[in-house]
């Protein structure tokens, strides 16, 4: 189906920024968008953001106004700018293509920790 490999993740203190990629090979022809989510210990898995086929992007009340989603067609990419991280952005980090039926069209492998320190 489709592949996907998240990098960028690490330690940053607050008020820093991080870029994440989402690199992704495959077939792509299900895919309704690419969306970042993001796990904290004890807690369940968000989605935070979400880029659809024609570029209209959507982002979660907890990161809007910081975080950016993009993409490189080209590159098969995926981006995250983070800004202004806060503490309560700490979390693994994933990223995966979705159909329209909402449904996970790559596995969520291992995804990239972001830790930030106050």
């Amino acid at each position: 189906q489709v592949q996907l490999v998240e990098s960028g993740g690490g330690a940053v203190q607050a008020g820093g920024s991080l870029r994440l990629s989402c690199s992704a090979s495959g077939g792509t022809f299900s895919v309704n968008y690419i969306g970042w989510y993001r796990q904290a210990p004890g807690k369940q898995r968000e989605r935070i953001a979400r880029i659809y086929r024609d570029g209209t992007t959507h982002y979660a009340d907890s990161v809007k106004g910081r975080f950016t989603i993009s993409r490189d067609n080209a590159k098969s990419t995926v981006y995250l700018q983070m800004n202004s991280l806060k503490p309560d952005d700490t979390a693994v980090y994933y990223c995966n293509a979705l159909n329209s039926w909402g449904q996970p069209l790559g596995s969520w492998g291992q995804g990239t920790q972001v830790t930030v320190s106050s």
